[in-house]
């Protein structure tokens, strides 16, 4: 269960493949996540917002963040 009125489903076993159900009511969006990336982009263009940088470059960025840099000593 996911909260009192939401909750997963194993649907189907297949060897190495797993399919999931949820179970919520119709007033709870339910999206996979690549449509719910799209429907946040939608929206941030639809009020003028930039689009924030995908996953991949926020963590490369984050990960430059905590590299140390050592200066050369004269």
């Amino acid at each position: 269960m996911i909260g009192d009125d939401v909750r997963i489903v194993v649907v189907a076993v297949d060897r190495d493949t797993v399919k999931l159900g949820i179970e919520a009511p119709r007033t709870i969006p339910v999206h996979r996540s690549e449509v719910y990336d799209e429907i946040q982009r939608t929206n941030r263009a639809a009020v003028g917002d930039p689009q924030p940088k995908p996953a991949a470059e926020r963590a490369k960025v984050a990960d430059l963040s905590k590299t140390r840099r050592s200066t050369p000593k004269e």
